[in-house]
């Protein structure tokens, strides 16, 4: 057996964290010497147009010797991020209610159903309902 596949076989604790389209994989594998070494492993998942779909992943190999400075780095990185930007994701695609464009419809086409409803009554369809900016939701 090759050297890297015996490497990759030694697995001894894994954990995995699911992100969307992404899936992060920490494992932490055994040398020949019985020496711990933790691989992170980033998957993405695509799609081909005719729907079928795979996976591009990214591995970095982190050493014993290396772990304190990394994770030194690691979280003045992170605890810069939240201290400038707040922990709140505002990317629109991390949102749980998140719908593509093409499935909310244009503040102008609400405007025009909003209108279509007007009754003959003295309270205007405009007058029942809050103002919103889609932009903002």
């Amino acid at each position: 057996m090759h050297n890297n596949e015996m490497m990759e076989k030694e697995e001894i604790f894994s954990k995995v964290l699911r992100a969307g389209r992404r899936t992060y994989f920490f494992d932490v594998r055994a040398t020949k010497a019985d020496d711990y070494y933790l691989t992170i492993t980033e998957s993405k998942k695509f799609t081909n147009d005719d729907g079928s779909f795979h996976y591009k992943k990214h591995k970095i190999y982190l050493y014993k010797e290396d772990f304190n400075e990394f994770n030194e780095i690691l979280k003045e990185m992170t605890d810069y991020i939240i201290n400038e930007k707040g922990d709140e994701v505002i990317s629109e695609r991390h949102q749980k209610d998140f719908k593509k464009e093409y499935d909310t419809p244009k503040p102008e086409a609400v405007k025009a159903v909003v209108s279509a409803e007007t009754t003959d009554n003295s309270t205007t369809a405009e007058s029942r309902f809050t103002d919103v900016d889609f932009d903002d939701i």
